[in-house]
């Protein structure tokens, strides 16, 4: 099994929620093949449940089993945490944490809120990138006025 990930090369990305949750509907097709692999049966017996929990592009944290049955957004890395072991009650599950970025391929079954925090990320992080190149300036000129004053 191969999860996949959409092309989130265009800046306003699948923001919308269209009944079939985030990532990939059936009109976005898969673009680029995440680094997850089936789970070797002599590293984790496939009784046990395991759940894969990273993050996406835009930061947010992602919940998504092996079987790629059931999956969520959040906001919060113990929320995630939280979803994978109420989904494998009452045995609990093996977690996975990934260090490379994926996008949730299925139905969210996460926080319903994350749909309306998406846009606003966007507009906090162009925000924010705008303010440290102000602060860069503001840091060069002062350096520079600093360098011109002498002392007699």
């Amino acid at each position: 099994m191969q999860l996949t990930c959409p092309d989130l090369s265009d800046p306003q990305g699948p923001i919308a929620q269209d009944g079939q949750g985030f990532g990939l509907t059936p009109h976005q097709p898969a673009t680029a093949p995440t680094p997850f692999q089936p789970l070797d049966p002599a590293i984790l017996n496939t009784a046990i449940p395991a759940f894969f929990i990273g993050r996406n592009k835009e930061g947010f944290w992602l919940a998504r089993d092996v079987k790629g049955q059931t999956g969520g957004i959040f906001l919060f890395e113990s929320s995630a945490l939280s979803f994978a072991r109420r989904n494998s009650l009452p045995s609990g599950c093996a977690t996975i944490f990934t260090s490379e970025r994926f996008e949730l391929d299925l139905e969210n079954q996460g926080n319903p809120l994350i749909v309306y925090l998406r846009p606003l990320t966007r507009l906090a992080m162009r925000s924010w990138q705008r303010m440290a190149a102000l602060i860069s300036k503001m840091a060069e000129r002062v350096e520079r006025q600093r360098r011109d004053f002498h002392v007699l």
